[in-house]
Formats: C-alpha cells, structure tokens, sequence
C-alpha cells in the first residue's frame, strides 16, 4: 500500500512538474506566436499596371498573385483597388522592403533564344517549383517548369531546333537563367538544372511565377498598417479563453469528480502545449485559427467525456475501480479514433486544397487533434493512475452511471424529422423574399462584394481604440451598415477605412462629417472601389475543399463500420447541421464573410464528432445482439446510453464559444453566434436525426431482405 502510495504521489508530483513547465515556456513563447492582419496589422502594398489591362486580365493576375503570396504566407489578402489597382496586405512582418524583395516586383517574362527572339512569355508558364533531385546517390537543386497547351507547343518547336543550345529566360529585360537545350522537350514539362543551392532553386522558381502574370505591375506604394481588430480583440479573446477553461474545469471537476479533476490538468497541458506548438512551427494566427484551436479543445473534452462515461457505466456494471478504469480507456479506445481521425482527414484535405481562411483554419485544427489525442489517452491516464494509487480509491469519487430506460427516439422521428424541414421552409422565404426586395438572398460583407476604400489623414495620431470610438460611429451613420473595418497605418496620421460600396452622395456626406468632427482637409481624403478579399476562385476552393474532405470522411467511415448507412446517415447529419446554420444567416440577415467560412468549416469539423460515438455504441450492440434484437429498441438503447457523454461534451463547448461570444469584440461575436447554433444543431442532429435515420435505412433493407428469403 506504501509502496503503492508512493508512485502515485511521484507520478502526480512529475505530471504537475510537467504542466507547470509547460505552463512557463508556453507563457514565455506566446508572444512569439505570429498574429495575423486581422489581431496584429502587417505590411499593405499596392501595385499598378503598365498600360491597359481588361478586368479578365487583372483578375486572372490578383490570382496568380494570390497564389504567389500564398508561398510566401497563407494569410496574406489579395484583392483589386479601383481599375487597374492590386493590393496585397501580409500579416506579420513590418519591413515593407524586405517583403518587396522577396515578393519580387511584378513584371514582363519570356523565354528567348540566344538572339533575343520570344519563344513563349510568361503566361504560358503554368507552374514553377524548386526541387530536389537524386542525381547518381547525390542531390541536385532544379526548377520545375510546366507549359500550358500553347506554351508546350512553342516550347517543343523551339527546343527542337536549339538542341545544345542556350534559351534564356528574361524577367523585366534581365537574364535571369539561360540553360542548355540538351533534348527535344515536346511533354510540357522540364527541368533547369545546375543550380548551386535550394535557396537559389527557389528564388529563381519565385521569379519565374511572378513574371509569369496577364498584366506588367509596378509599386505604387508600400505601407506597415495597424490591426484590423485591434489589440482589443487580442486581449478579450485570451481572457475568453481563460474564463471559458476555468468554467470547463469545474464544470468537469463537479460532474466526474476525479477523472475530472485528471481531464483538467490533461487540459492545462493541452493549452500550454498548443501555444509552445504554435511558436515553433511559426504558425500565424488569426480568428479562423481561433477557430480551430476552440474546436481542438472541445474535442479533447470530448475524448474524456466518452472514457469517464465509460468508467462510470462500468462502476455502475459492478466492476471494481481499477478495472473499470481499464475498461473505460479500452472501450472508449474506438470511438475516440474514429471521431478524431475522421477530422482529422477534413482538416487534411481542408489544408491541402484550400486557401487563405479555410489553410489558417485547418492548421490549427489538425494540430490540436494530435495533440488531443495524445493529451486524452495518455496524460488523463497517466494523472488518472496516480489518483488512484494515491489512495483515491472510493467508487464514489468516480461516480456510477445506472442504466435508464430507453428513451424511444426511433419513434419520434417524425416530429423531429419536420422540425428541420420547417427551419428550411422559413430560410427559403426569408431568402426569396431577400432577393425580390433587392437586398439578396444573403447579407454579403465586404470580403465577399468588395466596397469603397478610404484614406484618411487626421490631424492627430489616433489609437484603433480611439478611431473604433469616434470614427467608426459616423462611417456606420452613413452606410447605415456595421460592416466596417479600420486599419492604422504606422508612422503617421493616414487611417484606412474600408466599407460596403458608397455612392457619390455617401461619399461627400462622409467627408463633410469628417471635415465637422475632426478638422480633417478634404482634399487629404481619397476613395477607391475594392474589389472582394474572397474571390471566386478562393471560394471555389473552399468549396471544393470540403466537398472533398466530405467523401473522404465518408469513405473513411464506410470502412470502418463495414456499412454504407452508417457513413451516409453521418454525411446526411453534417448536410444538416450546415444547412440550418445557413438558413439562420438568411432570416437573421448576418453578415456572410470569412468569418462564415470559418463557422461552416467548425461545424463539419464537430458535428461528426458525437455521431462517431453514437454509432460506435450501435456497432458494439450489433457485435453482441445481431440479428436477436429488436432494432429499434437497440438504436434507442445505443443513443440513450450516450446521450449524457453528448450532452456534457456540447455543453462544454458552448461555455467555451458563449463565453468569447460574451466577452469578445464585435467581429468575434459575430463569429461566436452562428457557431452556438452550430453546437446546438449538431447536438440535436446527432442525437435525434442519426441514429432514426441509420434505423430507417436498416430497417428497410432487413425488410427487402426477408422478403427476398421468402
């Protein structure tokens, strides 16, 4: 008993040893963490074209250029200002020089022969990447050219007769590599090689993307700017986190008692290493991030809920506390899997084929799921033993969870089959009648239609706090909108405002209010039309992305359950609980903007979550009772068995998202709204929606089998 005493106070002395580490090095990096444009400002530079550009062209280069700036970081935004205008902002960094140099300056490419002739120009250039080749068992750097149609043409007809020859390649009249033509190259794709490092592999791979643009750009001008959101957002968005964790640790301290008081510590570890995590890997943070990192910690709360439930069915089965303990981190083992790599996969596929929003997002998500997991099934147990040896032995302190009567959610299924068919019933007339009145069938913000950009020079140097204060109440008088953004740019009085399109009589009413209130010239203020930060393509990626990380995740579950229906009710949940989040941006008329992206993202990454655990109860009873039960009385019995783990676990989160909503600055609570209802959808779904629906499938296709057998 001594010696078993011990262990457990020197296992628990060692994990708290470890938090409090990770705790003090977490505290010290966080100011290493990257911010991004929206928490922290960065550079803006805006570039013009050289001669007459067609709005095709300059869109086909804001996303050629996007594409460019996405190497160099995912957060930056790309959009057009005015007519034949580009501005890109990138968050972080506060050298506009040095961004300049490694961006590069936009410019004319094209290969030529040795006599200067053009054999194709840079638009024909599809991609440019630095590479790592094997050559005889050693490295060698080269770039990786690909042609489009025409341009592999040209270049195979060129390559053809210059064999041992020299073609160079010229940006802004300058050579700036001139390989040898050893073959004919007539597949569209070839490689330059000789090159003496990856760096200079890249630089040149760099150079050769950015020339490769519609249109000739030349630097108008170069700015450092001011967060979009303030250092407020910041400060409330940690402090959010702060109450909403403490609030989650006593929630799980008073309902599971010493696995509890175990899951808070695992967590506190969790959120030390996640901020040591986000400074190593250099990972830049904005709101979607935030995003990811609150749906990571719900789900690591989640993990514990299934086990301790585990724990406590088992007590309740009789068994003693050390084997149920073992018990319920086997048992759980599955569902925790399933749940966490079935998210795992999305956000995968979301940062493989996504952009910008949908890239930060994914991120932090995939981080915090490997860290969830490894938190959840190690370090709670690990704290957990030592509990245990310590003494804390009493069944009491660990609860016991009776078996109820089922509850018959097979048989309700009709009334809560309507009540999402009504839901959608009022999105469609809340979204026609938004259309025949002009005003769309969404509230679309800036980051989707673009608006009016405006700078200002005040006289005074006015804090964020103070332009949030006293200026942004009479931009909102005008527009009569409160999508507004404010941007400060450093080392002077210029404040850059940003608003929905505003008509020439809006305009001369802003500057008269500015002139009245602030003394301001009005020849200092200046307007331009931007176009969306949020492309078409942007949001085809996105688009494209989840639609992908949807199969995927269905594929996946498909596999494991060894049942089609099991992955389709899963898939039909998730449409579901998107849908009706979407329905309540048309009828409540919420602003649609990256933030939009983010929620929807959220709850695809959550929603599946609880319905993994639900059918994973389901797939356990079909092992034992088969064919023998009655099925409709097992899928009430598998959902009546979880209903409490899915409870608590969307509970928690809630805390955690209501509390940053209560807490947060604007633009976060127009985040954390949407993103409630999400939460308490996907309860709903998982609970009500799922398992009547795998019933249904199932049913039937037992019912076409007997018939069959007859």
């Amino acid at each position: 008993m001594k010696n078993s005493r011990g262990k457990g106070f020197f296992c628990l002395l060692a994990a708290v040893v470890i938090i409090v580490l990770c705790g003090y090095f977490g505290y010290r990096t966080a100011g290493d963490v990257k911010l991004g444009l929206d928490l922290a400002g960065g550079v803006s530079i805006t570039y013009q074209a050289v001669g007459e550009a067609t709005d095709e062209q300059m869109d086909d280069t804001v996303y050629k250029l996007r594409r460019r700036v996405d190497t160099y970081s995912p957060e930056a935004d790309v959009y057009r200002e005015g007519k034949d205008r580009i501005n890109i902002d990138i968050p972080g960094v506060s050298d506009a020089n040095a961004i300049l140099e490694t961006l590069g300056q936009p410019g004319s490419l094209r290969f030529t022969d040795m006599d200067g002739n053009t054999i194709l120009t840079g638009d024909q250039v599809s991609s440019a990447r630095a590479a790592v080749a094997d050559n005889n068992g050693s490295n060698e750097y080269v770039v990786s050219l690909t042609f489009n149609e025409e341009g592999t043409a040209a270049f195979a007809e060129a390559t053809s007769r210059l064999v041992g020859q020299q073609i160079a390649i010229v940006y802004d009249g300058e050579v700036v590599s001139a390989p040898v033509v050893r073959e004919a190259i007539t597949q569209g794709q070839c490689s330059i090689d000789g090159i003496g490092s990856y760096e200079e592999a890249e630089n040149l791979a760099s150079t050769i993307r950015i020339g490769a643009l519609s249109v000739e750009l030349t630097e108008l001008r170069s700015n450092v700017v001011g967060a979009r959101l303030g250092q407020e957002a910041v400060t409330t968005s940690l402090q959010a986190g702060a109450v909403g964790f403490a609030v989650v640790a006593v929630f799980m301290i008073a309902v599971y008692l010493v696995p509890g008081a175990a899951s808070a510590l695992a967590l506190a570890l969790y959120v030390g290493l996640m901020v040591i995590l986000l400074a190593a890997f250099e990972v830049t943070l904005t709101l979607p991030g935030i995003a990811g990192i609150i749906l990571s910690i719900g789900m690591a709360v989640d993990a514990n809920v299934i086990i301790f439930t585990r724990i406590k069915e088992e007590i309740g089965g009789g068994r003693s506390v050390e084997a149920a303990i073992k018990a319920g981190f086997e048992k759980a083992l599955s569902a925790i899997i399933d749940g966490n790599v079935t998210t795992l996969i999305a956000a995968l596929v979301l940062f493989w084929r996504g952009s910008g929003t949908v890239k930060r997002f994914a991120t932090t998500l995939a981080m915090g799921i490997v860290l969830s997991m490894f938190t959840a099934l190690f370090v709670t147990r690990f704290i957990l033993r030592a509990l245990y040896n310590l003494g804390l032995k009493n069944p009491k302190l660990y609860g016991v969870k009776r078996d109820r009567k089922p509850f018959n959610f097979v048989g309700i299924r009709k009334f809560t089959f309507a009540i999402p068919v009504v839901i959608f019933a009022i999105g469609i007339g809340a979204m026609v009648m938004g259309v025949s009145s002009g005003r769309g069938a969404f509230n679309y913000s800036m980051e989707f239609m673009g608006g009016t950009s405006i700078n200002v020079t005040f006289n005074e140097d006015m804090s964020l706090d103070q332009i949030s204060e006293q200026v942004v109440p009479l931009v909102e008088e005008v527009t009569g909108d409160g999508d507004v953004q404010t941007q400060k740019v450093e080392g002077g009085n210029e404040v850059i405002i940003r608003t929905r399109t505003l008509s020439a009589e809006e305009r001369e009413q802003l500057n008269q209010l500015l002139a009245d209130h602030f003394g301001v010239d009005e020849n200092q203020i200046t307007a331009e039309s931007i176009s969306g930060v949020i492309s078409s393509e942007m949001r085809a990626d996105a688009i494209l992305a989840v639609a992908i990380a949807t199969v995927c995740m269905l594929v996946y579950i498909w596999f494991r359950f060894k049942n089609i229906r099991f992955a389709a009710s899963a898939v039909l949940a998730l449409v579901h609980d998107v849908a009706v989040v979407t329905v309540c941006y048309a009828v409540f008329r919420w602003s649609v903007g990256s933030n939009f992206i983010a929620c929807m993202l959220t709850i695809v990454g959550y929603s599946i979550n609880a319905t993994i655990v639900i059918f994973d109860r389901i797939r356990e009873h079909l092992k034992t009772a088969g064919q023998k039960k009655d099925l409709a009385e097992l899928v009430n019995e598998s959902i009546t068995q979880t209903f409490t783990r899915s409870i608590n676990t969307s509970l928690t989160t809630f805390i955690m998202v209501f509390v940053l909503y209560l807490m947060g600055v604007s633009s976060i609570r127009e985040f954390a709204l949407p993103l409630m209802v999400g939460i308490v959808c996907g309860a709903f779904s998982s609970v009500c929606i799922t398992g009547p629906l795998w019933y249904m499938m199932t049913a039937g296709g037992r019912k076409r089998q007997a018939e069959g057998g007859r």
